[in-house]
């Protein structure tokens, strides 16, 4: 099995997004033994263009090459002459291991990226219905959005998601532009209390305080967690759609349940998973 099947196996299988630091410590050697077949190949080929270049040469120009090796090698035998009569010979060769292991993490990660980066094109294609998202610092699968009726279909037939009404995700919203930001804002912004709401935001880990303000009173500051990037299958939040576009959005929301209650069939609150409610960046098939 490649390298490369290995990873699309490890974070096909994970619930949580697999970062570049997790890939290295779980697959390092495998990919450390990789470069390093790629590396001796590489000499290999530039050893064997080296002697069919050097077949044509006279011998002179030969006899010259190995007078300076010769030269370079006393030269090395005096500068090791002079490290070993030094007293910081440990010093350095602590420091250069130092620097030899962060050159090789450096150079796997590289490598890591370079194989994600693979895998994102191949499920990039039209015929794929998945795709592999960086999401809160690391690489997930999901369904890709324009599957996203198909899937929400399905979902139907399951169990219901956890929902979020239209007060958390307006509350939810004025915490995710506004942060941080304190209660009383909240409540200012939305022009009523929202203290129960960020209870409920708080106790799903949607959103976590984030110290006091330097105000009288010291109020509690708000910000959304990483468990909301997650869940909205957002890389970081400048991925939110514009203020116009949510309120929007919100907008829409509201005439839907009006029409609902008009009916008299209460319409179900807006989930995670609705594109209604998180157009841009919900992953499709999840809720909270």
């Amino acid at each position: 099995m490649s390298l490369k099947a290995k990873i699309e196996a490890v974070i096909y299988a994970c619930e949580e997004p697999v970062t570049l630091a997790q890939l290295v410590g779980l697959l390092g050697d495998e990919a450390q033994a990789e470069l390093d077949r790629a590396v001796s190949a590489q000499q290999t080929l530039s050893l064997n263009e080296l002697e069919a270049g050097q077949a044509g040469q006279p011998q002179d120009e030969t006899a010259a090459g190995e007078e300076i090796t010769q030269a370079n090698d006393g030269e090395e035998t005096a500068m090791h002459g002079a490290l070993e009569a030094g007293a910081t010979v440990d010093a350095a060769a602590t420091a250069a291991a130092a620097r030899a292991e962060r050159s090789r993490l450096a150079r796997l990660r590289a490598h890591f990226r370079v194989l994600l980066d693979q895998l994102i094109a191949e499920y990039a294609s039209p015929e794929r219905g998945l795709e592999i998202r960086e999401v809160a610092g690391g690489f997930r699968f999901a369904t890709k959005p324009e599957y996203h009726d198909a899937v929400r279909g399905f979902i139907k037939t399951l169990k219901p998601p956890l929902k979020l009404t239209m007060q958390s995700l307006e509350t939810l919203a004025v915490v995710a532009y506004k942060q941080p930001v304190t209660a009383p804002e909240i409540s200012e912004i939305r022009g009523v209390d929202s203290s129960a709401v960020l209870g409920s935001l708080l106790a799903r880990k949607l959103i976590a305080t984030a110290g006091r303000k330097h105000v009288i009173g010291r109020p509690i500051l708000y910000k959304t967690t990483r468990e909301f990037l997650l869940k909205f299958g957002l890389k970081e939040v400048s991925e939110l759609p514009s203020i116009e576009e949510f309120e929007k959005m919100a907008g829409q929301l509201a005439e839907q349940e009006e029409m609902a209650m008009g009916n008299g069939t209460p319409e179900p609150p807006a989930t995670a998973n609705d594109p209604s409610a998180a157009e841009a960046g919900t992953q499709s098939g999840e809720s909270l």
